[in-house]
């Protein structure tokens, strides 16, 4: 079992606990009745959150794909610490270092992570016509709201 899946079975588990805990102290219907609907829709919100991930990790991966004749350039990439804007999407600085002797493009998978390392996001950020020897700054922003603790990291970086 997937750490992901492990995490979505302990929050099923969580609910169905709490719900049937209060549908013993409720007037109508049965504790199981109450919990089993409870664990319904705690898996499906939890699918509906691995959903949306893994669309967005795939259209990251897509964006890459894109990114013609690239090669690895993650050591030339750095990402601040996210904040969360006024919308409630997640931020970060990126900065990307050109070492080489002419203009580069790059193109940046920033993974916005919950502290214990589960991918809550994944977006690309090009970064064009950085200047030999220059460094050149972008802002990765989450595509959906995110809430608690947030990091941000280097997923993949390519350069052209």
């Amino acid at each position: 079992m997937t750490r992901k899946a492990a995490c979505g079975l302990w929050a099923v588990l969580l609910t169905t606990a709490v719900v049937a805990t209060a549908a013993g102290c409720s007037d109508g219907g049965s504790a199981s009745s109450a919990a089993s609907k409870a664990a319904s829709a705690a898996a499906s919100a939890a699918s509906r959150g691995s959903d949306v991930v893994a669309s967005a990790t795939a259209a990251a991966g897509e964006k890459l794909k894109g990114f013609k004749n690239g090669v690895n350039a993650k050591g030339d990439v750095t990402v601040g610490t996210p904040g969360t804007g006024p919308d409630g999407h997640a931020d970060a600085k990126v900065t990307v270092t050109n070492g080489a002797d002419s203009a580069k493009s790059y193109a940046v998978q920033i993974n916005f992570r919950d502290p214990k390392g589960n991918l809550l996001d994944a977006v690309v950020v090009t970064v064009d016509d950085v200047g030999p020897k220059a460094s050149k700054e972008a802002t990765a922003r989450s595509n959906r709201k995110l809430s608690g603790d947030v990091e941000a990291e280097v997923g993949r970086a390519l350069r052209h």
